[in-house]
């Protein structure tokens, strides 16, 4: 089966994007699964650690979806399933627009396989994280429930947050959420948050903390929160907090010795004279000299990870024939790994008081 995700697909994220509009016909249930399979068997060789290898073996547990419906008013940015928009007016139904999502939209939306935080997972063994048995991850920005199923299929306790208002319309069936029963002897599950961290005090408790890894792919990009040039807004990515108060709800939100890990996969900038890219910058948005001052101990700030992930745009086959010489004029990875101190390993030079306790 064609791949139907175009690398431009897979590398933004906007709340002002529709999803999946210019996706193929809708396919028969397990034709996602089924590929996930087998491009998890591709990816086998790329990683080093055994918490990758486990994350790509759950493959097995991901169910096949029936399509699922969702109305959207994009004028005031809303959505609703099936049994919300039953309950609307006949007029104001109406005038929503009907669309039908198969199950690769269900499990990849259009932002691209679930199967590429395999990379950012394996960075986090190389830190002596060994099993994602009773792990708990919060995923900002999680863009498509695959790999929060994948994570909560091998144990993990996995939330979500997000603001697009398709992901609480799709995702909002009884299975979406809580334990796995494809895999009932596993203990791993799903919360979902919809809305503003941490500006949303909702989505705050419904987070919560003592969290062992803070999780956000392709979300916290320089150029989406802080553009170098003029950008339509619709492609910026509002935090709603200042940067000192995202990076200490970051460092809040984890245990003491949890980790952060913002990776992020972007496409070459534009030269001056063409439109700028809001997706195309890749680095951490946050300065290292604020994270230092939080409290976090950088373990990696904007390293690049270039060469891991053409191997993995290669592997799925993302790489439309492109050499490597190419990929590396257009194709770049960041990544930056902090981690929160244990008790008495350092102070909080923020505040001057101890780090959190454990």
């Amino acid at each position: 089966m064609p791949k139907r995700i175009t690398i431009v697909a897979m590398l933004i994220f906007t709340t002002a994007l529709c999803l999946a509009d210019d996706a193929p016909a809708p396919t028969k249930p397990g034709d996602a699964v089924k590929e996930m399979k087998a491009d998890a068997a591709k990816l086998r060789p790329l990683v080093e650690t055994e918490l990758a290898r486990t994350y790509l073996a759950a493959t097995k547990h991901l169910p096949s979806q029936q399509p699922r419906v969702i109305y959207r008013d994009r004028e005031h940015n809303l959505a609703y399933n099936e049994a919300e928009a039953a309950k609307l007016s006949e007029d104001k139904r109406n005038a929503l627009e009907k669309k039908t999502y198969d199950e690769f939209t269900y499990y990849y939306t259009g932002f691209g396989s679930p199967l590429i935080y395999a990379r950012p997972i394996d960075l986090l063994g190389r830190q002596g994280v060994s099993n994602l048995q009773g792990l708990r991850v919060l995923d900002f920005g999680y863009g498509m429930v695959g790999q929060l199923r994948l994570l909560a299929s091998c144990g993990a306790d996995v939330t979500g947050v997000d603001v697009h208002p398709v992901f609480r319309a799709l995702y909002s069936h009884p299975a979406d959420q809580g334990g796995i029963a494809d895999a009932p002897d596993i203990r791993g599950r799903i919360t979902l948050a919809h809305g503003h961290f941490p500006g949303d005090d909702d989505v705050r408790r419904t987070i919560g903390d003592g969290y062992d890894v803070f999780l956000s792919k392709n979300v916290l990009k320089r150029s989406y929160i802080h553009p170098e040039r003029d950008v339509d807004e619709r492609f910026q990515i509002k935090l709603g907090v200042s940067d000192e108060a995202f990076v200490k709800a970051m460092y809040d939100v984890l245990r003491p010795g949890g980790l952060a890990l913002i990776y992020n996969i972007a496409p070459a900038q534009n030269p001056p004279d063409k439109p700028y890219l809001a997706h195309a910058d890749g680095r951490c948005p946050f300065e290292k000299s604020l994270i230092e001052r939080i409290g976090f101990e950088i373990i990696a700030f904007d390293r690049s990870d270039d060469e891991a992930i053409h191997n993995v745009w290669i592997a799925l086959g993302y790489d439309k024939g492109q050499t490597r010489e190419q990929l590396a004029k257009d194709l770049f990875a960041h990544y930056t790994l902090l981690r929160k101190p244990k008790k008495g390993n350092t102070s909080n030079t923020s505040t001057g008081k101890p780090a959190a306790q454990e």
